[in-house]
């Protein structure tokens, strides 16, 4: 990845949801300008998710996704929705694709349905236009197009971005907790678990909002911890550390001086700090025997003393005193079936 490119978890995750042989591809295609779905008239052509990160105006960079059918059926069918119910749990602004010339159906219903309940801003876009009666009375978010003549792609775009802005909090990362020319002092280790000549994308993340906000980043490691603090001449607005070195940073942190997590203030910033808070709390309830689901939103290679599987684990044992289980996840291979 080029240090020009937006990492794609920091892009806004456009979903292109519908039935089969909705035209679902033939507008993303449209839209994306590229042939990046296979088209065809045969129904369940797109057998898997397809992404595509790319810019698009007027939202800036975008991950676009091409969803399987709803409507598949069979084993192989009912495997290609769950991968598209999967999209949606991820979804920033979904695009519900709809055949103009049938109207919306049960399944199109139930996704608007989902939609709402989840919270996801959404469009609906009729297409075949080219084939369709024009004279359909049309919501605000809700588009006549034509994937296969470009009819209405431009507009549809736009109406994506107004749909997005509209749930655009204006939430920082950091910056609404600094001010200008205060300092921030960043702990961020460097062990065996640590990418290779780099730093994570929340450390990254971490350090342009504190630039974006004015303010300035010492970064330092948790050995040389207590001489940066010391160097600084003034105290810094706060200290944000690495969570597996929290123990040992705490130690050091005088007890009037701010302290955080990057995971708390991604957490913050997600807009989930308050379910991870009552998450947390939920340990002092878990009993011998207990399963315990380590979900970790990336794909990565696992070291030897793996954060998920071993770190966190051994913390919790250590913590609770009790005999647990522990189920591990990765990536968006999140389970169905929590009732374990």
């Amino acid at each position: 990845m080029s240090m020009q490119e937006t990492p794609s978890g920091d892009r806004l995750h456009i979903g292109f949801f519908g039935c089969r042989n909705a035209g679902k591809s033939t507008v993303v295609n449209a839209v994306t300008g590229q042939p990046l779905s296979v088209v065809s008239d045969t129904k369940g052509t797109t057998t898997d998710p397809v992404r595509k990160a790319m810019e698009l105006l007027p939202l800036g960079p975008v991950v676009i996704i091409d969803t399987p059918g709803l409507d598949d059926t069979g084993d192989l069918g009912r495997l290609r929705v769950a991968k598209a119910r999967e999209v949606l749990e991820t979804a920033d602004v979904a695009v519900l694709v709809v055949d103009a010339t049938l109207g919306m159906n049960r399944i199109d219903r139930q996704l608007v349905e989902r939609f709402r309940r989840y919270r996801i801003p959404y469009v609906v876009a009729y297409n075949k236009s080219d084939l369709a009666a024009p004279d359909m009375d049309l919501a605000d978010n809700e588009i006549m197009i034509s994937g296969l003549t470009g009819e209405g792609i431009y507009a549809l775009k736009e109406l994506i971005g107004r749909v997005a802005k509209r749930e655009d909090d204006g939430r920082r990362l950091i910056g609404d907790l600094l001010r200008p020319d205060d300092a921030v002092v960043l702990v961020c280790p460097i062990d065996e678990s640590a990418p290779k000549g780099r730093f994570i994308l929340p450390q990254q993340q971490v350090m342009r909002d504190v630039l974006d906000s004015h303010a300035y980043a010492v970064v330092t490691q948790p050995e040389a911890l207590d001489k940066a603090l010391g160097n600084l001449r003034d105290a810094p607005r706060l200290v944000v550390t690495d969570s597996q070195a929290f123990a040992q940073v705490s130690r050091i942190v005088p007890d009037a001086l701010p302290l955080t997590s990057f995971s708390i203030l991604m957490a913050r910033w997600k807009g989930f700090l308050d379910t991870a808070a009552r998450g947390a709390k939920a340990i002092d309830r878990l009993k011998d025997g207990d399963t315990v689901l380590m979900a970790e939103g990336c794909t990565h290679h696992r070291q030897c003393n793996d954060i998920g599987t071993v770190k966190l684990p051994n913390m919790i044992r250590r913590f609770t005193g009790k005999q647990l289980n522990f189920a591990t996840c990765s990536g968006r291979a999140f389970p169905d079936d929590l009732s374990g």
